[in-house]
């Protein structure tokens, strides 16, 4: 009697084990290699913040879709009516973004009010949304401490892992832990004080793994503004446009494909020793 498979065992069947590409092998991972000339175009990037105004000069009037969400008497409520920023926020990630990545497809998630207050439920009913509607990374410059969505949230990341939709978060900006930030499937960033966007460090003592600018950094802002401000949420686009366009590139990478390309660009990671 020949016993049955195990569960999850089907995948690595005869019948339908999948041929992948490999990849470079890792130490010959260069810039050139994961984005050349590349622009990120075609890759669908979701700002999950306080809404994009499409028309500051930093996005162009670029903005491929929206969606606000908002608790109403009856739930949740959806509108995909454009919207504007209601604080500067989202558009300065948003124009980071734009700026590394200028051909991505960005789309506006709002979540945050006028103050950049928000409801756990209706920031997990936003990556929710992105996951679902295949945006291809997300960018979290924004989190909760609150310790009741800890178990929703950790189950929406996971849900994005195994959809290889990369969630790039910005690590808390006071020595707290925030979720999703601390999660180990997701790309967690905070801020250098360099200014070169496509300078990446790596952190070998995570939850937070990467460093990108965002220290002093020049920013859009509401009304065709711009400002000079410091803060995590302006490290973690500087790594979405990245991704963005090595994806343009390199379709069909998972998000631990993705860790392993950054930590291979990373400025201190030394080459092997011959």
């Amino acid at each position: 009697m020949i016993a049955p498979r195990p569960a999850y065992s089907d995948p690595f069947g005869p019948e339908s084990l999948q041929t992948l590409r490999r990849l470079e092998p890792i130490e010959d991972i260069t810039p050139e290699w994961a984005w050349g000339s590349g622009t990120g175009a075609g890759v669908k990037v979701a700002v999950i913040d306080s809404g994009v105004d499409a028309q500051h000069p930093a996005i162009g009037g670029r903005v491929e879709g929206y969606v606000a969400i908002t608790e109403g008497p009856d739930g949740l409520e959806y509108d995909t009516r454009p919207h504007d920023d209601v604080f500067g926020h989202g558009t300065a990630c948003a124009g980071i973004i734009r700026a590394v990545a200028p051909e991505c497809e960005i789309y506006s998630v709002r979540v945050l009010g006028r103050m950049l207050s928000g409801r756990g439920n209706v920031f997990a009913a936003g990556i929710r949304w992105a996951v679902e509607n295949g945006m291809q990374v997300c960018n979290l410059s924004l989190g909760t401490t609150k310790q009741a969505f800890y178990q929703t949230l950790h189950d929406l990341a996971d849900s994005a892992y195994f959809r290889n939709t990369m969630l790039v978060t910005a690590a808390n900006n006071i020595p707290m832990p925030s979720y999703p930030s601390v999660y180990a499937s997701v790309i967690a960033v905070a801020a250098h004080a360099e200014s070169d966007p496509y300078r990446l460090y790596y952190n070998p003592a995570p939850p937070v793994e990467f460093g990108a600018p965002g220290i002093q950094v020049r920013v859009a802002w509401r009304r065709g503004g711009y400002v000079t401000t410091t803060g995590n949420s302006f490290a973690a686009p500087h790594v979405t446009g990245i991704v963005a366009k090595i994806l343009g590139q390199h379709p069909g990478l998972t998000v631990f494909q993705m860790k392993g390309i950054l930590h291979a660009l990373a400025a201190n990671v030394t080459p092997p020793v011959d």
